[in-house]
């Protein structure tokens, strides 16, 4: 049995950081956008308030969740809480899509009963909003982790949002057509949706153990098979604890008069293997073909 264990604290720990700084950010900013709307009487300024306050608490969760996940294992968590950061991708995906649905509901009935704003005071909240969402999405946006990737889209659509707000703004000191804020509102939700419905398929097939997109299972086995002295290869397994952390375990089938030089060989092959596809727990049972497996075909 061969057991291979790569964790990159350093990445885990800028990760945490990042999401941290992300929501010291959005909650003190969206505290500050709640006395925006009532002083610019912006019904976008004040919905954004609310969508931010959201992503704050997701954002939190996230923060929690990740340092969690970092922990080492247990004999009650025998892989560790590394699926407790697949688990704050779910929630923040699901906030995503009812923050995106909410944001909906406020736009279309003010497309029949549009109001004036204090246009220039909009301005000011929007150039903030972009500055401090944009910076921290920079910051989550090259990270590889699924929830990072998920909290950067919480901060896109935030950013998205503030840019709809300048430009209506920026309308609204020359004219009167205020109907271009929900407008503007409504096609930046239908956006956010498509994409939120795209990570929600993702983290729930990761739920269901599905093998990583990146790993071909077929060309997996085929190249352990290849390997020398091996005969076959059955009950394959490839599943991810994360999005980024891959599990591998399989039954490798060896001709009868393999030695135990050569059985490590393939052992340290498929090691080797794995460490390309970021396989972090590789479980190998070698059997010979002589020896009985009930799992075996």
């Amino acid at each position: 049995m061969n057991h291979n264990h790569n964790h990159n604290h350093s990445h885990s720990h800028q990760l945490t950081k990042n999401i941290k700084t992300a929501f010291l950010l959005n909650f003190g900013f969206a505290i500050l956008e709640i006395f925006g709307g009532l002083w610019t009487n912006s019904l976008a300024i004040t919905s954004d308030a609310i969508h931010d306050l959201g992503d704050s608490f997701s954002l939190g969760l996230a923060w929690y969740l990740e340092k969690k996940s970092n922990q080492t294992n247990n004999h009650l968590f025998s892989y560790g809480y590394r699926r407790l950061s697949l688990l704050a991708a779910l929630i923040n995906t699901l906030i995503l899509l009812f923050g995106s649905l909410y944001v909906l509901s406020e736009a279309i009935p003010r497309i029949i009963n549009p109001e004036p704003t204090n246009a220039r005071g909009m301005i000011f909240f929007a150039i903030i909003g972009i500055i401090i969402n944009g910076s921290a999405m920079i910051k989550l946006s090259h990270q590889s982790s699924l929830n990072a990737k998920v909290v950067a889209w919480h901060l896109w659509e935030d950013v998205l949002g503030w840019v709809a707000v300048l430009i209506v703004s920026i309308v609204l000191l020359f004219s009167n057509l205020y109907i271009l804020d929900p407008i503007l509102s409504i096609l930046i939700s239908v956006y956010i949706l498509y994409n939120a419905i795209a990570n929600l398929r993702k983290t729930v097939t990761l739920f269901l153990q599905a093998v990583p997109e990146n790993i071909n299972l077929e060309q997996l086995e085929a190249t352990i098979i290849a390997l020398d002295r091996v005969d076959s290869i059955h009950h394959t397994h490839v599943w991810s604890l994360d999005g980024e952390h891959h599990v591998l375990t399989t039954h490798v089938v060896v001709m009868d008069n393999t030695s135990r030089k050569a059985i490590q060989s393939i052992k340290n092959a498929i090691k080797h293997l794995g460490h390309d596809l970021n396989l972090e727990h590789i479980t190998v049972e070698i059997e010979y073909l002589s020896e009985y497996c009930s799992m075996r075909v």
